[in-house]
């Protein structure tokens, strides 16, 4: 087995040269032969018993050809990236330039690696001092919030329709006076000013009052999802069958009990107020970091091999698959409803694919010139965090070299960020 390695004309592009033993190949063949030698039927012999000449000679010398190049090769190309040390991060694009029994085997395979980073300037960057403050408007906003979850739902009998009524309503929509598809509905429920329905419609439900009837003008916004009906008049009769309103609570020491474990309204406050200022710590910290990324990233350039963009909009594709999954779709129906293409929408997380692989690479890069270590410790640390929160064991995660190496990077970019903003000025 030999390999020739050597640079193409491209950035951060290698050609490997491979050449593997005729032994090595024809004893594949003879694997691959042992393995699907059942599923040849050749008159003069029982079915699978016919010996590896007569199946070539049957059905050509080539028969088991590729199946044995895909028997050796993985293996082969995957443990002279290792002792090359050559980072491939893109799949290989193979050519087969001599394959056949008795010879060796000779191919070529061009892969993109991991590029070298030249870091920017990480030490002493400016950075703005990012910091919330809780205001009573912010406290009085969540009181707001928890009153609204708690009120009760009351049917109204002696007024017209106000803004922020619940109305049941029955409608029959056309335009130039036919019935459009969708347009109809018995017993809708609406909320008056949640801005659910076309423009303008639950602006005229006001006023109306119980059992009354009224046709309803509006016009579909031209960016409306149906084409045709984007951007056309349309008359809905509309009749009004209930009218509800939301009675809320009077905020006191009542209220606190009610809604809280606390017995005083005062209590309830300063624990809104409490996690408030731990949700602004946390988002003053997160937009830190990510300003100290973008610093050091702007102050950084590197040639981004596409297929690291590619592996990085497939993740995040795949991301989107899961969280559809959960509604009951698939990618593809999701596309549909978006009137998209894959390509289409692979495209739309080109960018942020960019942005995320780019960071990764300077923060590597800074915690190798900064000279970054994890302790095993903190690994451990890690390893434990994630069992108690998934339920999984701990001794289980500890034998999965892959995810201790995930572990272990993300310990070094955290790392890594921290340091940049330790050393940063803050203003």
């Amino acid at each position: 087995m030999s390999i020739k390695i050597e640079k193409t004309d491209k950035n951060n592009e290698l050609k490997l040269e491979f050449t593997v033993e005729a032994a090595k190949f024809d004893e594949a063949i003879q694997k691959v032969y042992v393995k699907s030698a059942k599923y040849f039927n050749i008159p003069g012999f029982r079915k699978g018993k016919a010996p590896l000449a007569i199946v070539e000679k049957h059905y050509g010398k080539e028969i088991f050809y590729e199946d044995a190049f895909n028997e050796v090769v993985p293996e082969i190309y995957e443990k002279e990236l290792k002792e090359n040390n050559i980072e491939a991060v893109s799949r290989p694009d193979i050519e087969v330039t001599q394959i056949g029994k008795g010879q060796d085997l000779i191919f070529t395979a061009v892969v993109q690696i991991k590029p070298e980073v030249t870091v920017g300037k990480y030490k002493g960057i400016a950075l703005k001092k990012i910091e919330y403050t809780v205001s009573d408007e912010n406290i009085d906003h969540e009181i707001e919030h928890m009153r609204e979850r708690n009120a009760r739902i009351i049917t109204v009998e002696d007024r017209a329709v106000k803004d922020k009524d619940i109305v049941t309503i029955d409608f029959e929509g056309s335009v130039d006076g036919v019935p459009f598809e969708g347009g109809k509905a018995e017993g809708h429920e609406l909320t008056i000013g949640s801005k659910t329905f076309i423009p303008g419609f639950e602006d005229q439900i006001i006023g109306m009052k119980k059992e009354e009837e009224k046709d309803i003008t509006v016009t579909f916004p031209k960016d409306y999802f149906s084409k045709d009906l984007a951007g056309k008049e349309a008359v809905f009769k509309v009749k009004l069958h209930e009218i509800k309103e939301k009675e809320l609570p009077t905020v006191d020491d009542e209220f606190a009990k009610d809604v809280s474990e606390f017995d005083t309204l005062e209590e309830l406050k300063k624990s809104i107020r409490e996690k408030l200022e731990e949700e602004n710590t946390r988002r003053a910290k997160y937009e830190t970091e990510e300003a100290a990324i973008k610093a050091v990233c702007d102050a950084t350039e590197i040639d981004i091999p596409s297929g690291m963009i590619e592996s990085e909009i497939d993740n995040m594709v795949k991301e989107v698959e899961s969280r559809l999954s959960y509604q009951g779709l698939k990618l593809e129906q999701y596309l549909q409803m978006l009137n998209k293409t894959e390509a289409d929408f692979r495209k739309e997380y080109e960018e942020q694919a960019k942005e995320n692989v780019k960071s990764r690479l300077v923060l590597e890069a800074v915690a190798k010139d900064a000279k970054i270590e994890v302790a095993e410790d903190e690994i451990a640390s890690k390893i434990k965090e994630m069992a108690e929160t998934y339920g999984r064991k701990e001794e289980d995660l500890k034998l999965n070299e892959t995810l201790k190496k995930y572990l272990e990077q993300s310990i070094k970019e955290e790392k890594a960020i921290q340091f940049i903003i330790d050393n940063a000025k803050i203003k």
